[in-house]
């Protein structure tokens, strides 16, 4: 029981809802992500979106969750992105995956093409403390590129 137990915790397990579907693979040894296709014949309008189904249900290890990122391949040469492509441990339904197509040109996706990559990251879910203040730190309040902004121009908003 404890062996079964341990290796449905620590597996990728993947369930076909389609004879469309394609199960997910590493392209080489050492990938981070599992390769994912679409079960559908679509187009992805220029400029537009469109949800490619993979007619895939899984369940992946605990303490993880499952992220849908671009292929490098397809946005470079294709403009095609992925887009809100959390997958939380306790979803079993059809994982879909999102295409924004940023070119000029409709981008035509058939049953089989691999569109995405799925990558299994570890997670922490502590419990949510409310605090009347918290540490100060060097950055402090500082985003959306505050750090990538040179000392003049910096010194010169002051």
């Amino acid at each position: 029981f404890l062996k079964l137990y341990r290796n449905k915790m620590n597996s990728f397990r993947v369930k076909k809802l389609s004879d469309k579907a394609t199960i997910p693979q590493r392209g080489t040894k050492f990938a981070a992500g599992y390769d994912l296709s679409s079960a559908q014949d679509l187009v992805v309008p220029a400029r537009g979106k469109a949800l490619a189904m993979t007619d895939l249900q899984i369940a992946i290890p605990e303490g993880t969750y499952a992220r849908i990122a671009p292929r490098s391949g397809l946005a470079w040469k294709n403009s095609i992105d992925t887009g809100a492509g959390v997958i939380d441990y306790d979803y079993r339904g059809n994982v879909g995956v999102i295409l924004f197509n940023h070119s000029d040109n409709d981008f035509k996706v058939n049953v089989g093409d691999r569109i995405a990559q799925l990558i299994l990251e570890r997670i922490e879910t502590p419990e949510v403390e409310e605090v009347d203040s918290l540490d100060v730190t060097e950055r402090g309040a500082g985003g959306f590129g505050s750090t990538g902004v040179s000392v003049a121009v910096r010194n010169k908003q002051a």
